[in-house]
């Protein structure tokens, strides 16, 4: 999927939603709707508000005024795009009409449908849209805390932490051993982790080869695992160990001073440690009862209303979309079908059902790149992938094919930058 099919299905989405509902009669008053959060998910519902309801009072709250995209940051790590590139400013929402706060929410009381902000003001909703992302579980690993991360940089949240991570590795000697360690449970980008280590092993492999890359994982499988396998058997022979968690690759405890990472057993002593920590939802999350007992956050799927917290809606990294993966494309998607739900439910329309899509990349070296396309839709309740392609023989081999097609990979690197520019303009308008 290029660029333009990408923003034409993701609008066609929304609008349809919006569409095919008959019209009621419209409150003369506009409806005021308040998004906390300004990344992917929270910017690109405001824009699709914007484009559906050119009445409504929109405010987005988010103490950052310019926002580091973790898309394409890995490429950062290993020195092939710059930091300053991923930065986007919010003029792009300004020039809609949106209303920027720059602050950050503390309370939300949903009885009231208001809002307390750090700075001391005040705001209330008619709907709120919470998109939080996510926080760190720190020492869930024992000994990794936020101080520990300064030597055992997670570089999750791009920014500072990614360009630590960046100078650990450059400055690494020939012959050192680089370590990531992957958290069990739901995570941000779930191939991301693999991406990271492709790209640094090409790093390794061009500038400091005599080094080796070792992947701690909490897990027993990865996304497009035989493809990643194929990709650094061919590319990086004998340079990436994957240990996975039967055999002993579960990190439980980290010496950030000495830089050990602590298996049940084991001890290994690294150069460059890249510990991504367990994740849950931002704190404002569970502070306002949005979340369940494992920690993330259940939703409606026709309307992405909470089932906890009734007239708040949760998209993003913080919620439980069943079957989509925790991505920027799958929040984009998730914001189109959130923003025409409430346009519909604030002009006293039913809310209409429509499919999902996204699309994600992970490249494996500089010029190719894994495609991670998903099509969802609304099934008993539920957003469900499709059954499988038992009708297309041709779709079930793509999809499970143990090796990595070279040709079909470097057109997948071309079709994540236009993908990136892509996605970057429908959340930001930029």
């Amino acid at each position: 999927m290029n660029r333009r099919q990408w923003l034409r299905s993701a609008l066609s989405a929304a609008v349809s939603v919006a569409v095919s509902a008959p019209r009621r009669a419209r409150s003369a008053t506009s409806a005021r709707v308040v998004i906390v959060g300004g990344g992917f998910a929270g910017s690109s519902c405001a824009l699709q508000l914007r484009r559906l309801d050119p009445a409504l009072e929109l405010l987005l709250i988010d103490p950052t005024e310019r926002y580091t995209t973790c898309p394409m940051s890995n490429e950062v790590i290993v020195g092939t795009r710059p930091l300053a590139s991923l930065e986007l400013t919010r003029e792009g929402l300004r020039r809609a009409g949106i209303r920027i706060v720059s602050d950050r929410v503390t309370r939300i009381d949903p009885g009231t449908r208001g809002l307390q902000l750090a700075g001391g003001g005040h705001l209330t909703y008619d709907r709120l849209v919470v998109a939080p992302g996510i926080r760190f579980l720190w020492n869930r690993i024992e000994g990794l805390s936020p101080q520990a991360a300064e030597e055992l940089p997670h570089a999750w949240m791009a920014g500072e932490q990614t360009a630590r991570l960046a100078a650990q590795l450059r400055s690494m000697p020939d012959g050192g051993v680089v370590a990531i360690s992957v958290p069990a449970g739901p995570m941000r980008c779930p191939p991301a982790p693999y991406e990271r280590a492709s790209l640094m092993a090409h790093y390794l492999k061009t500038h400091k080869p005599r080094s080796k890359l070792l992947i701690f994982d909490a897990n027993n499988y990865f996304p497009k695992q035989p493809q990643f396998t194929d990709a650094w058997t061919r590319l990086y022979p004998g340079l990436i160990e994957w240990i996975p968690m039967t055999q002993d690759g579960t990190v439980e405890r980290v010496d950030a001073h000495r830089r050990i990472l602590y298996t049940a057993g084991a001890a290994h002593r690294v150069s460059v440690a890249n510990v991504i920590p367990p994740q849950a939802p931002s704190g404002l999350a569970p502070s306002v009862g949005l979340a369940a007992d494992h920690g993330w956050c259940p939703v409606d799927a026709l309307t992405f209303e909470s089932t906890h917290v009734p007239g708040i809606h949760v998209i993003g990294d913080a919620c439980i979309a069943d079957a989509m993966p925790k991505s920027a494309s799958a929040a984009v998607s998730q914001a189109a079908h959130c923003a025409a739900a409430i346009a519909a439910l604030l002009s006293g329309r039913d809310p209409a059902d429509s499919a999902f899509d996204s699309v994600c990349y992970a490249h494996v070296s500089p010029s190719l790149a894994l495609a991670f396309p998903g099509h969802f839709a609304i099934r008993d309740g539920r957003i469900a992938a499709p059954e499988p392609p038992a009708t297309n023989p041709t779709a079930m081999a793509h999809a499970t094919a143990p090796t990595l097609d070279v040709s079909v990979a470097e057109r997948d690197s071309a079709a994540a930058e236009q993908w990136y520019a892509g996605i970057r303009h429908e959340a930001f308008a930029l």
